[in-house]
């Protein structure tokens, strides 16, 4: 279908055609900005509404220094994401980053620093004791493995994630507990299932907080 709309009309007539369109598309492009700077401005990540690395660090070490030990990192990689914007569109994926994104939010509630930290990437941290943690997790990668419907069509999606607490790991340190959930997450890439970290986890290299993969692989340790 031809993008662009073709009328004939006199000079008048197309002159107002034109203006008329023009108002609600303009109405809509101001509004979509200004709730874009609006998100932006509030430490938001405009896609998802997720908070922003920076914002979403400072909530994080808070909720650490408050409930400590019942404190749960978790670090959440969407899998084969590339072949979905590849294969689908980047409209695709924009919707599965946002359904993600809203089933994030349900299964942690609130009062939780939930942020997105880039591309596929998204991190959790909330309060959840020892004892309700692998019952949790497990109802977590059920909702992340659910299709996401888009125009129609349902698309397959899944997720790798890996957790770690302070008791765990014996650290209360935001930038290690990500690494040792992160580490965690590598371990069980792409199994179905998320892991929990040991405190060896936490001494897995990384750069950026992301692992690092040896000379001549990715960040999973794949070929490149």
């Amino acid at each position: 279908m031809d993008p662009v709309m073709h009328v004939r009309t006199p000079i008048g007539q197309s002159a107002l055609f034109i203006t008329t369109l023009a108002v609600p598309l303009t109405g809509w492009t101001v509004h979509a900005f200004t709730l874009h700077r609006r998100l932006k401005a509030a430490g938001r990540d405009p896609l998802t509404g997720l908070q922003r690395r920076d914002v979403f660090t400072a909530h994080a070490q808070r909720l650490l220094a408050r409930h400590g030990n019942d404190s749960l990192v978790v670090m959440v990689d969407l899998d084969r994401f590339k072949q979905i914007n590849d294969q689908l569109g980047h409209a695709a994926g924009d919707a599965v980053l946002t359904a993600t994104a809203a089933r994030l939010t349900a299964w942690a509630g609130p009062h939780t620093a939930l942020g997105r930290l880039g591309g596929d990437e998204f991190a959790l941290v909330l309060r959840l004791p020892r004892s309700e943690r692998e019952a949790r997790l497990a109802t977590l990668m059920r909702m992340l493995h659910a299709p996401v419907t888009v125009d129609g069509q349902d698309v397959p999606v899944a997720a790798s994630v890996g957790a770690a607490s302070p008791d765990a790991v014996l650290t209360q340190d935001l930038t290690q507990l990500q690494r040792a959930a992160d580490a965690a997450l590598y371990d069980g890439k792409h199994s179905g299932q998320a892991r929990l970290a040991a405190p060896r986890h936490a001494q897995v290299p990384s750069v950026n907080g992301r692992r690092a993969g040896r000379p001549g692989t990715d960040r999973w340790g794949r070929a490149a």
